[in-house]
């Protein structure tokens, strides 16, 4: 016969619903306490490790749920911004956050401003910028968490540095502030550039500012022979009132203009002024550039930054007769025919402002002249008279009588004068309208040195 009192331990064997009732309290979680003790302590399978897995798998099950959860808030309550560094406010916001009081870096990255005066001074000017890593932020009393990424294999093809994002997390109902920060950003670096002209110099396949912006040259700053500002302000601004006219008529909405003469006459001086006049920019084009090809040059003078001027100086330089001269240092991959088709051909870019300049127009080739090409060609020659008493009054404001003598000495040398030369005599006698007119003989050599 069975021993009634031998315990049976197969997986199998009955569970004892009485001994679990009188146990527990009564209660439905005493009775499911008292059957978990009763399988866990009873069960050898349990023991020897399969309760470890179902704890495992439970555990896991869990862990999946925990995720799944924290995924749906962050998906309900965060939103993400994304700003990739090909972004032209991705600078922006940088330049922002950089300055903005209310932040918390741990990762800062240096920018390093070098500036060289004139005068042959140097100035250095550190900016810490928030670094790759995580930042906080508070802006409108919403928290911002900032995240900074640089791709270690991921490379923008346009400069060679590493691609980055930026990414802005916060809570939903915050999402509309993204808008508010950007303009912030954007209005920071507008105002960063008010009352300046911005150089852009071409770099790779994009155009890049070349230094810091230079303040403003007031074209009253640049004295010209008489009605020649005029005339040349007139024409850009009568070219850039009337687009629809252009376009109702079918007519290319370019302008390209030539400024001829000796060198130090004021060419280059002008066209700044001219730029600080209409509130643009300049962008200077070497054609000398050694990697320039006949792609790229088409490229960059269909990708102009807004409101801009193109610049290309020296024209005469680059091509002569349509022949590349190495001897005078051209190594460019740009062909005459290339430049031709980049001013005026099919894939010419609208709306632009062309300025040329050189110091010998006769060597100019007769395609590069026509209409189209040049609309309008302007000499600006040596000092007239009227230039010598303009500059020596801007440089001594009232010295009405030591400037008539100063113009009528000047004109007896009977030698051509540029205003370079006589902003040098002034400058060299700040403040001293009797020196310079004592002065006056060395205008007989152009490359004097006081």
């Amino acid at each position: 016969m069975e021993d009634p009192s031998r315990t049976d331990n197969s997986p199998t064997a009955a569970l004892n619903l009485e001994k679990i009732r009188s146990d527990s309290d009564g209660s439905m979680s005493g009775m499911v306490t008292g059957l978990f003790n009763q399988v866990a302590q009873g069960n050898p399978y349990f023991a020897a490790g399969g309760g470890l897995m179902i704890l495992g798998s439970g555990l896991a099950l869990a862990r999946s749920g925990i995720i799944r959860l924290s995924g749906l808030l962050y998906r309900q309550l965060l939103v993400d911004l994304e700003i990739p560094s090909k972004d032209k406010s991705y600078l922006w916001f940088l330049e922002w956050m950089a300055k903005h009081p209310h932040r918390s870096s741990r990762h800062l990255s240096v920018e390093t401003n070098f500036i060289q005066h004139d005068n042959g001074a140097v100035t250095t000017k550190f900016s810490l910028v928030p670094g790759p890593g995580n930042h906080l932020i508070k802006y409108k009393g919403a928290f911002m968490l900032i995240k900074r990424e640089r791709s270690g294999k991921m490379i923008d093809m346009t400069n060679g540095a590493p691609f980055e994002t930026v990414t802005l997390t916060t809570l939903y109902r915050d999402r509309l502030l993204f808008r508010d920060l950007l303009s912030d950003a954007k209005n920071l670096a507008v105002k960063s550039k008010d009352g300046k002209t911005v150089v852009f110099t071409s770099w790779g396949p994009e155009w890049r500012p070349f230094g810091q912006p230079k303040a403003k040259r007031l074209l009253p700053s640049v004295i010209l022979d008489q009605g020649i500002k005029q005339s040349i302000l007139k024409d850009v601004k009568e070219f850039l009132n009337n687009g629809k006219w252009y376009f109702e008529r079918g007519i290319p909405y370019r302008r390209g203009y030539l400024l001829y003469g000796p060198p130090g006459s004021g060419k280059t001086s002008f066209i700044q002024a001219l730029a600080g006049e209409l509130d643009y920019n300049i962008c200077i084009m070497n054609l000398s550039e050694a990697n320039l090809t006949d792609d790229r040059l088409n490229h960059l003078m269909n990708n102009i930054p807004e409101r801009s001027i193109l610049l290309l100086e020296d024209i005469d330089a680059a091509f002569n007769k349509r022949a590349q001269s190495s001897e005078k240092g051209f190594q460019s991959g740009v062909t005459f025919s290339g430049l031709l088709n980049a001013l005026d051909g099919v894939a010419s870019s609208e709306e632009t402002i062309t300025f040329m300049t050189t110091n010998h127009p006769e060597v100019l080739d007769p395609a590069i002249m026509r209409p189209g090409r040049i609309d309008y060609k302007v000499f600006i020659g040596n000092a007239t008279p009227y230039q010598l008493g303009q500059m020596f009054l801007k440089f001594y404001p009232g010295e009405e009588k030591l400037c008539k003598e100063f113009v009528d000495r000047a004109s007896a040398l009977n030698v051509p004068i540029s205003t370079a030369q006589l902003q040098g005599l002034f400058v060299f006698n700040k403040d001293a309208p009797e020196s310079a007119l004592a002065m006056v003989e060395t205008l007989k050599h152009p490359n004097h040195v006081f």
